[in-house]
């Protein structure tokens, strides 16, 4: 039989215990010494500038002033993608081994977050008792025909156009016309329904709304009008659907970013919708901007998007390419919206926004 020593046994896990501890220690020790090393906080001046004044901007974006080439709403159309420069500074605090870049890196994706984190989850919910679509079919569009197939595929109970041109609106009612019995075009924007239309007027928001400008083909002319108001007859009762298209923007070393056109549209048509009389509203349209931007307060005090409350991701919309920006919109009021998406792409520069909503 073998003997075991266990004073000798005893004596080595207590040896081993011993050096675990030790190791335990130093590493303890090692770690509180690089932390309070002062170089690591000295390092990147610079970066951690950036970081803090990069969340100073998304956090007050709304103070930007718009006096000098409308820069508050510049930066509130591309907030969203302030957020790309988290990881560049990011990359360049570690690179420094900068602490203090790392930590003033913590305000931007703070701030980030409280304002798109939102967005970044599906918040649909299964059901929706009509499905509403709106597209800028372009007026350049060399496809209007397979354009209207495709929207009508959707399945959309309602479908709201916008830069219908005199050339092919024909097209559009022919192709359509199947699916959706109830039409109305007013000016450069229509609506087709499954459902019964009323008491549908052009709405005025474009006192200087004529041609679309410099980036369509001289050739291509709209009508004045670029606004209405119809009812549609639901199950549930009327529902005020308002169609627009709001005037464009631009941006150019002199002006800066020239809204002057779309900020007077917008101003128009919150006053429209703020005379409806009927509870449940759904506006549709491409309006030239994102929600975040000031210039639309008078809509989204009344009026709510459906994808913030509604979507998956940001619902980028134009251009079709390359989506950097949300500016076809959905906004609800008095119905709730369930769902909210992106179609695929067309012959348009745009992309078609739909959204499910009920009662």
């Amino acid at each position: 039989m073998t003997q075991v020593d266990t004073a000798a046994t005893g004596q080595g896990d207590t040896d081993r215990r011993d050096a675990g501890s030790g190791i335990w220690r130093a590493g303890i020790r090692r770690a509180i010494r690089v932390v309070s090393r002062p170089e690591p906080w000295k390092r990147g001046p610079l970066l951690a500038t950036l970081a803090l004044l990069l969340g100073l901007l998304m956090l007050l974006h709304a103070k930007i002033p718009n006096r000098i080439g409308n820069l508050g709403s510049l930066v509130e159309t591309l907030l969203p993608w302030f957020g790309l420069f988290v990881p560049v500074l990011l990359a360049g605090a570690l690179w420094r081994r900068s602490a203090s870049a790392v930590a003033a890196l913590l305000l931007p994706v703070t701030v980030w977050l409280n304002l798109f984190g939102g967005l970044l989850s599906d918040k649909s919910h299964p059901g929706g008792g009509l499905t509403v679509v709106s597209h800028n079919v372009g007026a350049d569009n060399p496809d209007p025909a397979g354009t209207a197939r495709e929207l009508a595929a959707s399945g959309a109970d309602v479908l709201a156009l916008e830069e219908l041109t005199p050339q092919a609106r024909g097209t559009y009612e022919k192709e359509l016309a199947k699916a959706y019995p109830h039409h109305t075009v007013q000016g450069t924007v229509g609506l087709w329904s499954k459902l019964p239309l009323s008491d549908t007027r052009p709405v005025d928001i474009a006192q200087d709304a004529g041609p679309l400008g410099d980036t369509k083909p001289a050739e291509v002319k709209l009508a004045y009008n670029r606004a209405l108001r119809t009812t549609v007859a639901t199950d549930h009762g009327p529902l005020a659907v308002y169609v627009a298209h709001l005037g464009s923007v631009r941006v150019n070393p002199r002006a800066g970013f020239w809204t002057d056109s779309r900020d007077r549209n917008a101003q128009a048509l919150g006053k429209a919708v703020a005379a409806e009389q009927n509870k449940r509203v759904v506006l549709l349209g491409d309006l030239n901007g994102t929600m975040d931007d000031r210039a639309f307060t008078g809509l989204t005090s009344q009026l709510h998007p459906v994808q913030d409350a509604a979507g998956d991701g940001f619902g980028f919309s134009w251009p079709a390419e390359f989506p950097v920006a949300r500016i076809d919109q959905i906004l609800v009021r008095g119905v709730r919206p369930e769902s909210a998406w992106v179609l695929p792409a067309t012959g348009s520069d745009h992309l078609p926004v739909a959204a499910g909503i009920s009662w």
